[in-house]
């Protein structure tokens, strides 16, 4: 066996060719100098779930964005009535002749009883329709958050006391009462009685309904978390320099409410997604033909479908639980990379 003297630190060490190889550098040094943003990124890579989980949420996204261009692969659209268009795949009850609601290689998730509808690209776009309202109202009531939250723990005073009397005030209202009885009231602002409702209205009264009782929890947060930063001595470096508050906030206060606001943000967009399917089981939703998650329970649910079609549940139920699941998990993950003091 051969050797070789190497001189490190003005002290020689022998190598000796075929033994181990130099231990590796400690792991606590390969994170000195990375950015808090980093640091996280390399947490919560090395969390499996959480990874695991972004990538079913990304899908469950992709779905959403791209169902007009799936649905025209697969050749079909969701308002297709093929109870008129083919009246052979169905009795006389209007239910699939086929079994398991007509599973096919031409209907690959059967066809919904009643009208007729494909079951597939019925879940496509449903799942479209609720992700696109969920977002919005998560990113309503997020940036309504940070502003009053910010707001009222940066100033304090009155302005402090009365948005956050405001927040108590609303946090008293029972959501899903409000939400259900809320949702007409809103759409008669719009739309009369008489007049059919467009969608495009039911849509935005679903959003103001959720956005209004929506933002005060992540708005008391960032309060607790702006009034403890306001201590802070850069802070107060940043008023001795003539910064204006607007800086301040914007400069000082932001960046380091970061954290709250994306693990909120996790936990708000699901909760958003079985309220807004929830509204729309009850019929003050989005109604048919449009489709949409709870309104698929909604009619999974009747009489008919549950006698005759009891796998048309699965389709829906199945991967809203995926995606809940899903999402929860991803929160949980978000937070333990940005706060590893948290982690289980």
């Amino acid at each position: 066996m051969t050797s070789r003297i190497g001189v490190e630190g003005g002290g020689a060490s022998v190598i000796a060719d075929g033994g181990p190889p130099p231990p590796a550098k400690d792991e606590d040094e390969l994170l000195v100098g990375r950015s808090p943003g980093q640091l996280m990124w390399i947490r919560f890579k090395r969390d499996r779930t959480g990874v695991i989980s972004a990538y079913v949420v990304i899908f469950f996204f992709l779905i959403g964005l791209l169902a007009p261009v799936i649905s025209w692969l697969y050749g079909k659209n969701p308002y297709t009535v093929y109870a008129d268009e083919r009246p052979e795949l169905f009795d006389s009850a209007g239910v699939p002749v086929q079994p398991n609601g007509g599973i096919s290689g031409e209907f690959w998730f059967g066809l919904e009883p009643g009208n007729g509808y494909d079951v597939f690209t019925k879940l496509l776009y449903g799942i479209r329709t609720s992700l696109g309202i969920s977002i919005a109202v998560t990113l309503a009531t997020v940036l309504t958050g940070i502003l009053l939250g910010v707001t009222a723990g940066y100033l304090g005073g009155r302005t402090d006391y009365w948005i956050s009397r405001v927040i108590d005030f609303l946090l008293a209202f029972p959501a899903q009462l409000f939400f259900i009885a809320s949702m007409p009231v809103v759409v008669s602002l719009f739309v009369s009685p008489r007049d059919e409702t467009p969608v495009y209205v039911r849509v935005v009264a679903l959003i103001l309904v959720q956005w209004f009782l929506g933002w005060m929890s992540l708005g008391r947060i960032l309060r607790g978390t702006t009034l403890a930063l306001r201590e802070r001595e850069f802070i107060d470096a940043a008023k001795v320099s003539g910064a204006p508050p607007w800086r301040i906030i914007r400069k000082e206060i932001l960046p380091n409410v970061v954290t709250p606001i994306l693990v909120q943000g996790t936990y708000m967009l699901p909760n958003f997604v079985t309220a807004e399917a929830g509204l729309s089981f009850l019929g003050v939703g989005i109604v048919e033909p449009t489709p949409d998650w709870g309104q698929m329970f909604a009619k999974a649910s009747t009489e008919l479908v549950m006698q005759n079609d009891i796998t048309y549940m699965f389709f829906p139920g199945i991967s809203m639980i995926i995606f809940i699941v899903a999402f929860n998990l991803l929160g949980d993950s978000v937070r333990d990379a940005f706060d590893p003091k948290t982690a289980r």
